[in-house]
Order: structure tokens, then sequence, then C-alpha cells
């Protein structure tokens, strides 16, 4: 009798386990990925409260803990408390690998280390590395990560010799060892923390030429983008470059040498021209300072809120939303006014870019301004110019700060955290993680509407 009644069962069990299979199999790359920082963030946040994982320097609450998680998950580096001063080496080693997982991506590292262990990668896994990557397509994707692993490990080992050289000058050996790992991680992958302890990033360092070169090779590297990178390694000679590295090169050209230029101009003798090209550099993602935020000028405040929003290049391990989207946003607008075609380098952009950029700008300031607004409203005794650029610091995942972070309220906190989380997904791909799956409507009448 029980062992009919067993036989009965064993197909129930075996259909639930395929509809949990089939359920699995329905999840979307892009809410897996989601899904898969947030995990991240938890067991970061988890270790991160252990005694262990705390200096005793200062009190590091559960809510500092889940901050710091976020914050390097998401490679942004604002922190509530000191990362050198409150953790242990534990809890700086904690924070570096989740700084790692959030430059590359949970997917991305997950891939990597099976390809390159010699496996192989199912169409699953291909479409999550292709999302985590923002390829157009999964074909070639096991080399690609192959690539992408030995890039990254290779520059950041290289990083960490090069700056071990600066800190060995002040610390012990196993201390400047350490510290030069961890700057290295952190600069690569646009992270902007740092474990000096001496509470104001690198600011130690502002007048020694040869660690801000260092730095800024680190930081534009990561931002550059691990597509453009192999391109340039890989191109023969006389090949031509494809539009996508084009754009990236002559952007980043622009915005670094630009924004370099403009930050002497807005603060004048008070930044020196190595500051000036320093912050240029760090602004769009990296979050490092040489110099103290809170004494720039209004103007350079504001310059410096747009260099967050703008970010570093797509594939790469920076945020923001990507210098390739302000460059088409900006192609589109010119060729509206002029009532002539989208091109750029001798091709013509396709009408869904053209739309999906206004789509990412729009969204990302929209989220921008209506964070500043809740920031006022729960702090009313800051400064806008310290919210606005807070929350920009955040939404573009660069790390920055006026010095607000630590004195914000609990609420003002969460918010963010969870701009961090929208700048590390792109605001598009948390639209579209929010969004219902409905039939389609039933197309409509046109009908003009005056703008303008």
């Amino acid at each position: 009798m029980s062992r009919g009644k067993k036989s009965r069962e064993k197909p129930e069990k075996r259909t639930e386990r395929a509809k949990r299979a089939v359920r699995y199999r329905r999840i979307s790359p892009g809410r897996a990925i989601a899904v898969g920082f947030l995990s991240v963030i938890a067991v970061g946040a988890v270790l991160l409260c252990l005694p262990f994982a705390h200096s005793g320097k200062g009190t590091v609450t559960p809510l500092d803990a889940v901050f710091s998680a976020v914050s390097a998950v998401c490679v942004t580096g604002l922190v509530t408390v000191d990362t050198g001063a409150a953790y242990s080496l534990f809890g700086q080693a904690v924070i570096a690998v989740l700084i790692q997982i959030g430059g590359l991506g949970i997917t991305t590292l997950g891939a990597g280390m099976v390809a390159l262990l010699g496996g192989r990668l199912n169409q699953r896994e291909n479409n999550l590395v292709k999302e985590a990557l923002n390829v157009p397509t999964w074909a070639g994707v096991g080399p690609l990560i192959r690539a992408v692993m030995l890039m990254d490990f290779s520059i950041e080992a290289a990083g960490a010799l090069l700056s071990f050289f600066t800190f060995r000058r002040d610390y012990s050996l196993p201390r400047a060892a350490w510290l030069s790992v961890f700057h290295s991680i952190a600069a690569f992958n646009n992270g902007g923390f740092d474990a000096l302890g001496n509470g104001d990033s690198v600011g130690a360092y502002a007048g020694d030429v040869y660690f801000n070169l260092v730095t800024c090779a680190l930081i534009l590297l990561g931002g550059l983008g691990f597509f453009v990178i192999r391109e340039l390694v890989t191109r023969k000679r006389g090949e031509r470059l494809t539009l996508h590295a084009k754009v990236v090169l002559f952007m980043t050209a622009v915005l670094t040498l630009g924004g370099m230029l403009v930050f002497k101009l807005t603060e004048g003798s008070s930044l020196p021209w190595l500051g000036a090209f320093f912050s240029s550099v760090t602004a769009r993602t990296a979050g490092f300072a040489t110099y103290p935020i809170s004494g720039f000028s209004n103007a350079g405040i504001l310059v410096m809120c747009a260099f967050m929003f703008v970010g570093a290049n797509p594939g790469s391990t920076g945020g923001g939303m990507k210098t390739t989207t302000i460059f088409v946003f900006v192609k589109s607008l010119l060729s509206s006014a002029a009532g002539r075609e989208a091109t750029a380098f001798g091709r013509k952009l396709k009408e869904e870019t053209l739309h999906r950029s206004a789509v990412i700008i729009g969204l990302g300031f929209g989220w921008g301004l209506a964070a500043t607004v809740l920031v006022c409203c729960f702090e009313p005794g800051a400064m806008l110019r310290d919210a606005l650029f807070e929350v920009f610091s955040a939404l573009g995942t660069t790390g920055l700060s006026t010095g607000i972070t630590s004195a914000l309220s609990v609420p003002s906190k969460i918010l963010i955290m969870l701009t961090m989380y929208v700048g590390r997904l792109g605001p598009l791909s948390v639209a579209a993680l929010l969004a219902e799956k409905k039939p389609a409507a039933v197309s409509r009448a046109e009908e003009e509407i005056p703008i303008g």
C-alpha cells in the first residue's frame, strides 16, 4: 500500500521540480543580475557586521555595514565610516572583494572562472553575460570573458606593483603591500574607497606626480571599457577602429582634457594643474579626491555633478549614464535641430539608439532631481549644493562627497543606497525590471500636438 503511494507521489514531485525549473528559466537576465547584486550585498553586509571585521576604532552600526556593502558592490565609494580606520584587515578585505565583484559583475566573474577553468557556458549563462557586459550578441562570449578576466587581473597586478613604491615610503612592508593591492582594485574598478584611514581620501598625495599619474591611469583603463582595450590590443596595423571605439576614445579625450581646463577655470589658483587633471579623471566615476570637494566653488560643484552624471564607458567598471549615451543624445539634438539624419564618423546612427539614449538621460536626470528633492526634505538644514552633489555622486556611482554622508539621517542614507543601486544597474534596466509585461495595446489613431 505504501509502495503504491510512493509511486504515485514521485510523478508529482517530478512535476513540481519541472515547474520550478521552468520558472527559473523564465527569469530575465536583467532580473537575475539585479538579484545577484542584492545577494552579494546581503552577504557582504553580514560579513561586515561581524565583530572581527571592525578595528575597534569607532562604532560600526548595522546600517553602516549595509551602506558600505552597497557602496562597494555598486563601486561607488560613498561611506558613512572611514574604511581604513573603522574596519579591520578582514573587513577591508571583504570590501575589496565586493569592489572586485561589483566592478566585473557577479555574472561576469562567475562565468569567467568557469571559462578560465576550461568549462563551457550554456545558453542561459551566455545570455546573462551578454546582459552584464552590454554586448549585442552572445556569440564568442567565452573567449571575451577569458580576455576580460586576464585584462582585469593583469592591470590590477601592475597597478599594485606601481603603487607599492609610493606607499612603501610611508608604511611598513606588509602595510604598504596591502594598501597597494587595495588601492589598485579600488582605482581600476572605479570604486573610490581608500584604506589609508586618514579621512581625506588620497589627499596626502596631492602633490605626488607619480602617484597621481598611476592612479589616473588605473581609473582611465577601468573606465575605458574592456571591449575598447581588447580592440586596441588586438587591432592589426591599418585596421579601422569600430564606431564604438572611436566614440569612446573621442569622448574620453574631450572630457578628460576639457574637464581639466574647466576645473582650473572654476577653481583658479586654489587648484593646481595636477589637481585639475586628477579631478577631471576621478569626477566621472572613480571617487578619489586629492583636494577637499567641500572647498570647490559652486561652479566647480555643478561641473562635477555633470561629469558624475556622464560617467564612464559601456562595458567598463564605471557607472553613470555612459559617455556613448551622452554622445548619441547630443548628436540626436543637433540633427533634429538641423533637420538632418544623425551621423557619427561617417556612419548613420540607428533611430532605436537615438530613442534609447533620450530615455536613459530622461530617466536618470528625473531620478536625480527627485532624489535631491527628497534629501532636501529629509535634511532641512543641508545646503542644496551638498544634497545635489551627494545624489548625483550616488547615481553616477562616483563616491565623491562634500562631507555630509555620515551626517545624513536614516531615510537619506536608505535613499542614497537605493540611488547607488539604480546607478549601478542603470535607470533603464531598473525601469524595465519594474514594468509589468502586458499584451500589446491596440494601435491608436495619431494626432498632432504643438510643442516647442
